[in-house]
């Protein structure tokens, strides 16, 4: 059930750049006075906030707080995958937010929907590499192959590092959640 619960905060903080997105719309449509406070607009507003707020803090529960042991590995091969899943991914933001007329029940509650089934096939598919939040904080994202130091068996992994560049035949000690979800903890790598 914890791992459930961490994966949906995965899923929430994945789309915060969105939330932000919808909130900063619904307020300028309040400083125009295209729109009013009633209780729509208040559930939308309290909503938005809570999906922001539980966004940033299950991203640093699953980045910093993990119950995720450090394994030390050796890099084989890498490859810088970032533009490939954030372009799309934040064109998904601007056409779900922008035109999205959340003032409309059926436009709310078709939003909360769509929320759901993205979020049912996110989680399902284990797709946590996909999160334009932390590419806008500074991570690229890699496809890696790589050893455990120690071992000789080849893995792959999907991997989140921030820094310049992930640098192969280095070794570094890696937070892995599974095989699509990992963090470099850069205070722990370590020239060969």
């Amino acid at each position: 059930m914890k791992n459930l619960f961490k994966n949906l905060l995965l899923y929430i903080s994945a789309f915060v750049p969105m939330y932000i997105l919808v909130f900063v719309k619904l307020i300028v449509e309040i400083i125009n006075n295209n729109l009013s406070f009633n209780i729509l607009n208040t559930l939308n507003f309290s909503t938005l906030l809570a999906l922001i707020i539980l966004g940033v803090v299950g991203l640093i529960w699953n980045i910093n707080f993990s119950s995720e042991k450090s394994v030390e590995i050796e890099i084989i091969s890498k490859e810088n995958i970032t533009d490939k899943h954030f372009l799309g991914y934040f064109s998904l933001f601007v056409f779900f937010a922008i035109p999205l007329e959340l003032s409309f029940v059926s436009a709310y509650c078709v939003y909360i929907l769509v929320l759901i089934m993205i979020g049912i096939v996110y989680i399902n598919n284990s797709l946590y590499f996909i999160n334009p939040l932390l590419n806008i904080m500074g991570y690229s994202f890699y496809d890696i192959k790589y050893k455990e130091v120690g071992q000789s068996e080849v893995k792959s992994a999907k991997i989140f590092y921030r820094g310049k560049f992930l640098t192969e035949n280095k070794t570094y000690c890696v937070k892995v959640k599974n095989e699509h979800f990992c963090f470099v903890d850069k205070d722990t790598t370590k020239r060969l």
